[in-house]
């Protein structure tokens, strides 16, 4: 198998580069920039290039589609609009025109997926209409949607959902890497009341990448997910594993919301963005976001490992990795 991978010097997409490579394919991958490790041939390109992309997927029976922007800074909402949106309609293009079009994967977010109040979502839920103002959440739910509009017009286009994926190489970092980085630096005080996430070793969504390419049906979504824990307990996981006192001050939503307001209203006045409490980063935050992932457990065969084996893997991370 010739796979390309883009995004491949991305957190996810190097670890799909990494577990490619460790099935016997052949890889190229595809970025704006070197990726820092991994053997694979690599081109370097701009997403929005169709001429770029083309060349690229020359010989490829397969394509992972991981370029994408993870942000919650506004400034970002046009580049998030470019990335995420506009370059999945540019690769699903030049997909179609490919002489022998490949298998895609294209990797969405369990953000397209919920959260939903009351329980842990599932590919049949979606998120409510008033999260859609948040430019990552927006922007990866209409991209996804061009996936799957492909898939419909027949192209072979599988969508992956990973939840919270956690662990080496989040060298941006994320703003999940940057929590992880914030509680195990000790840097984290407080922890969001109420609130949940699904946390998943990075490996295990790599992993699932490779098991949507051979099992996955075309046209459907698979979330790929670990463990719903309690935000005091994804602190509590990072500080143990850091030999760090786990913060213990439960902020309510409202009162951290309120607090996101007064900063970036505050910080607007001089061009800038809150580091800490930002406001689209508190606003999806409103709903435990917990996800259920039986559908590729089912029918791809995927598995997780322990979430605290995975958070304490990142914590040793960026701990000795993360500045670098």
């Amino acid at each position: 198998m010739r796979a390309l991978v883009t995004g491949a010097a991305g957190f996810i997409g190097s670890h799909v580069v990494a577990a490619l490579t460790s099935a016997g394919a052949e890889v190229r991958g595809f970025d704006s920039r070197e990726p820092s490790e991994g053997a694979c041939e690599f081109l370097r390109g701009d997403i929005l290039d169709p001429d770029a992309l083309s060349r690229a997927m020359e010989g490829c029976d397969s394509v992972f589609h991981l370029a994408a922007l993870y942000s919650y800074d506004r400034a970002d909402a046009r580049a998030m609009q470019a990335v995420n949106v506009e370059g999945t309609r540019t690769l699903l293009d030049a997909v179609a025109r490919a002489a022998r079009a490949p298998r895609v994967v294209h990797t969405s977010s369990c953000a397209t997926c919920g959260p939903v109040a009351g329980r842990a979502a599932t590919e049949a839920d979606s998120p409510a209409a008033w999260e859609l103002r948040v430019p990552y959440k927006r922007t990866k739910l209409d991209g996804e949607q061009l996936a799957l509009a492909a898939a419909r017009e027949g192209l072979e286009v599988i969508v992956v959902n990973p939840t919270t994926p956690v662990g080496p190489g989040d060298r941006r970092p994320t703003p999940t890497g940057k929590m992880v980085a914030d509680v195990a630096g000790g840097r984290a005080r407080a922890y969001l009341a109420g609130s949940a996430l699904n946390v998943v070793a990075v490996e295990d969504v790599a992993a699932g990448h490779l098991l949507a390419l051979d099992h996955g049906k075309a046209g459907r979504r698979y979330l790929l997910g670990g463990e719903n824990l309690t935000m005091r307990e994804v602190f509590g996981a990072i500080a143990r594993a850091s030999g760090r006192t786990a913060p213990v001050l439960p902020i309510p939503w409202a009162l951290a919301y309120a607090a996101g307001l007064v900063g970036t209203g505050a910080l607007a006045l001089a061009g800038r963005e809150p580091k800490l409490l930002k406001l689209d980063e508190i606003r999806v935050a409103r709903w435990p976001m917990s996800f259920d992932d039986s559908r590729a457990r089912s029918e791809l065969g995927y598995s997780s490992r322990p979430a605290g084996e995975a958070l304490a893997a990142a914590a040793a991370w960026a701990a000795n990795c993360g500045s670098r």
